[in-house]
């Protein structure tokens, strides 16, 4: 895999002034952002669910202007917007949180790190929106959490959002899957949407630079889930993905 802080056109010095720009932008907007969040709870939810999903394009926008990062999307015509379903997202990076509220149309709740939202401002911003917030220590605590929320958030018409390696891994890398997603489908009927990208390349776990380039987005084909083994399920999804990486 290419290593950006290696090979990257630009000078370092660049990449330090453009991450340090985004940095700041980042949570400067976002404690704007969280404040017109908090007030607007008393608005429906999908208020609040568009503030945020404006923000992230902000994000992504910074991150071109500042350091000269792109991406491209391939696949969104797999997308059957008329029915909620279950995303399985390889994670490298911070940047895969945030793109994939912006780069699919549809409202979503993500599976995410229950302190997440104890952060002052954006993180009570973002426990107003729908989110599905767990312990991963507390393996069972967590499952029983995300069937019971996923349950009712894809009745309610959103997406589930989950990133069943549980933390970030390096570029070209795909940990094993937890089945937790795999077994809300398998209880729920509601198909998987498989998502495979390379955001670690230039957006590194762990590192405050970011690198120019362009980050590649694949989404692959429905995995339906009507009468199918959650391991099964698990499995087809993990390959896709781990198949999609390795053409990257």
């Amino acid at each position: 895999m290419m290593q950006h802080n290696t090979l990257s056109p630009d000078p370092r010095s660049k990449n330090y002034l453009g991450s340090t720009l985004l940095f700041i932008g980042i949570f400067s907007t976002a404690t704007i952002v969280g404040i017109l969040i908090l007030l607007t709870t008393p608005l429906p939810f999908n208020v609040r669910f568009q503030i945020s999903r404006a923000w992230c394009g902000v994000v992504l926008w910074m991150a071109k202007v500042f350091c000269g990062l792109r991406y491209e999307v391939e696949g969104l015509e797999h997308l059957k917007t008329e029915q909620a379903s279950i995303v399985l997202s390889n994670h490298q990076s911070a940047w895969e949180t945030l793109a994939l509220r912006y780069i699919l149309p549809v409202t979503q709740a993500p599976l995410l790190k229950r302190s997440l939202t104890w952060f002052p401002i954006w993180g009570w911003a973002l426990s107003t929106l729908k989110p599905i917030p767990i312990d991963r220590k507390k393996q069972r605590e967590a499952l029983r959490t995300l069937l019971e929320k996923g349950k009712l958030f894809l009745n309610q018409g959103l997406w589930v959002v989950v990133f069943p390696e549980g933390t970030r891994t390096a570029p070209g890398e795909v940990k094993k899957f937890s089945a937790g997603g795999a077994i809300l489908a398998q209880q729920t009927g509601f198909p998987v949407i498989p998502i495979a990208h390379n955001a670690g390349n230039y957006w590194p776990r762990y590192s405050f630079l970011k690198y120019p380039g362009t980050i590649k987005v694949k989404i692959g084909p429905v995995i339906e889930s009507q009468g199918r083994k959650a391991a099964d399920i698990n499995a087809e999804a993990e390959s896709w993905i781990a198949r999609a990486i390795k053409e990257m």
